[in-house]
């Protein structure tokens, strides 16, 4: 198992599945191809190799968070074997499947855990290339006791202003000896879904601490729609500014306003745009802020407004 595997497809779920979805799924297919069902059968016990090391990601809250957001190829940079199966109790877990405790040994090690057999051995035994494991021909960086720590991942909200011009933001990390506060710069122009590296902040490992990501997530006035980089605000209109025409003022998504002209005319659910006043889309650029004009209905008249209508009515309008 290796790069470029999808965990959701071998365990055969959405990547919404729920924990219950994915330990269902889990249980379902390790019975089907456990081993002691399929004596000899080397395919399914390849099989049964793939979905173990596909649920210890995917039963893991940090792990399926890490593989969600990174990917599978830039997961299986950041995580080596013995990080993915670290804490995933098979004993346990193959007991409660009613198929025996001793079933990891047996399959992953030949039955001979035990007489001083460590995990790290255990390990090498299954992700070995060309036989046996989880090779399938795939090259594996499995690093020991010298292991990076893992690589933390953690959503920054940014207001627009904030992504357009840069800020700088102190964030608290969480450690084992409990919260250490880290200062951030963040540049001008970041984009929504954009990741940022800050080297040597993530968890500590016996070859170093790993490294801390910031996602950046837009905190964003909610009457703006996100759209990628573009944004999208309501503006309601009289029914005599939609069909004369009008001039008004709108927000954008920067905190500012802006001067806009409606022409005579203007229908409802028309779009005006005004380029390069949306949100940072990378480069320098910025995409734009789209205005989404309706028309608002009263819900009662005067009686002076009921005639108007009326006499708009006998003039065809």
């Amino acid at each position: 198992m290796g790069s470029g595997k999808d965990y959701y497809k071998i365990l055969g779920v959405s990547k919404n599945a729920t924990d219950a979805e994915i330990k269902k799924a889990f249980r379902k297919l390790a019975i089907k191809y456990h081993p002691d069902k399929n004596k000899g059968d080397k395919a399914a016990e390849e099989k049964f190799k793939e979905i173990n090391e596909a649920y210890a990601v995917l039963s893991d809250p940090e792990k399926r968070k890490q593989y969600d957001a990174f990917g599978s190829t830039e997961f299986h940079k950041r995580y080596t074997q013995e990080d993915i199966f670290r804490n995933f109790d098979f004993s346990n877990i193959f007991q409660d499947l009613g198929l025996g405790g001793d079933i990891f040994s047996r399959v992953f090690f030949g039955g001979r855990r035990g007489a001083g057999v460590g995990f790290e051995d255990i390990l090498g035994q299954m992700f070995q290339t060309g036989g046996g494991g989880f090779g399938h021909g795939d090259t594996y960086h499995f690093e020991g006791a010298g292991a990076k720590g893992q690589d933390i991942l953690m959503e920054l909200h940014l207001t627009p202003f904030e992504m357009i011009h840069g800020t700088k933001k102190t964030i608290a990390v969480g450690t084992p000896s409990g919260h250490e506060r880290i200062s951030i710069r963040v540049p001008k122009g970041v984009a929504p879904g954009k990741k940022i590296r800050v080297t040597g902040k993530g968890r500590p490992g016996p070859g170093g601490r790993g490294d801390l990501y910031l996602l950046i997530q837009p905190q964003i006035d909610p009457r703006f729609r996100i759209k990628g980089s573009d944004v999208e605000i309501d503006h309601y209109l009289r029914f005599s500014e939609a069909c004369l025409g009008t001039k008004v003022e709108v927000p954008t998504v920067d905190g500012t306003k802006v001067r806009l002209t409606i022409p005579a005319g203007a229908r409802c659910g028309q779009k005006l745009r005004l380029r390069g006043k949306g949100l940072p889309s990378g480069a320098g650029r910025r995409g734009d802020q789209y205005i989404k004009l309706l028309i608002d209905v009263p819900k009662h008249l005067s009686s002076e407004q009921a005639k108007a209508v009326e006499q708009l009515k006998k003039a065809g309008l």
